[in-house]
């Protein structure tokens, strides 16, 4: 059975419940303003500076990166060669 609702209908509330949502109205509303001053602050400050790295130095970056990967290959493949060349020993060796 529920209960209907009219403008004859009451509702308690103690003092100490509205003292809470009193507080939490007034910490929300604190937030709100304070996160509004701190945009309002964020909108003036100057814009970072540009990075530090040239188009020059990330040239010569990827240019030592991808010398360094071409050895890489290189020795990967003397690798491969001396060890085909170890396991032919080993076959004749058997």
């Amino acid at each position: 059975m529920a209960k209907e609702l009219n403008e004859d209908t009451s509702f308690k509330i103690s003092l100490k419940t509205l003292g809470g949502i009193a507080v939490l109205i007034f910490t929300l509303v604190g937030m709100w303003f304070t996160l509004q001053a701190e945009i309002s602050l964020a909108k003036e400050l100057p814009a970072p500076p540009p990075p530090d790295v040239t188009r020059m130095e990330f040239d010569m970056k990827d240019k030592n990166i991808r010398l360094t990967i071409e050895n890489t290959q290189d020795d990967v493949e003397e690798i491969k060669e001396d060890l085909k060349r170890i396991e032919e020993k080993i076959d004749r060796l058997k």
